[in-house]
């Protein structure tokens, strides 16, 4: 009979043992199911982010090329006439300038 009752004492403690060892199993695979999702929500925020940075790359990259071919322009010879024309009415001098009546 003292054999009977510490094989049921055993067995008692062997369940108790094994549903503690489920219930913090468990509760670590909540744990990290939460965490995965509050991984892969700031992975694809992070994705977002990189795409946006990557338009914005791309038109500045854009402007900067634009940038440049205007500070060429600016350089001709073709610029500095309009500019002396439109800003401080130089002519050539043996230009003639008509201007319409009002």
């Amino acid at each position: 009979m003292r054999n009977d009752r510490r094989d049921k004492k055993t067995t008692k403690k062997n369940r108790k043992n094994l549903l503690l060892v489920a219930g913090v199993v468990l509760v670590l695979c909540v744990v990290m199911s939460v965490g995965k999702v509050r991984l892969e929500e700031k992975s694809a925020a992070c994705e977002q982010r990189l795409e946006e940075l990557e338009k914005d790359l791309s038109k500045e990259e854009k402007r900067a090329d634009e940038i440049e071919d205007y500070k060429s322009y600016v350089q001709t010879k073709k610029f500095i006439e309009e500019e002396a024309r439109d800003k401080l009415g130089l002519v050539y001098p043996d230009e003639i300038i008509f201007e319409a009546e009002e």
